[in-house]
């Protein structure tokens, strides 16, 4: 998965940095979704952010 491939390789690499952004041994909160979007247009990444709902 992308958020546990980029946390890994944080870790790895960027010690130093992975520090300050480790919270309890992890880096995302399991309330977060992190994907890649691919070949998709712009446009349409773009339209899925505006249509988030933002927290309250």
């Amino acid at each position: 998965s992308l958020k546990g491939v980029s946390g890994r390789l944080l870790r790895r690499d960027r010690p130093d940095i992975a520090v300050r952004y480790y919270y309890k041994g992890v880096l995302w909160s399991p309330g977060y979704f992190a994907s890649s979007c691919g070949g998709a247009p712009i446009s349409a990444i773009r339209q899925y952010i505006e249509q988030q709902q933002t927290p309250g």
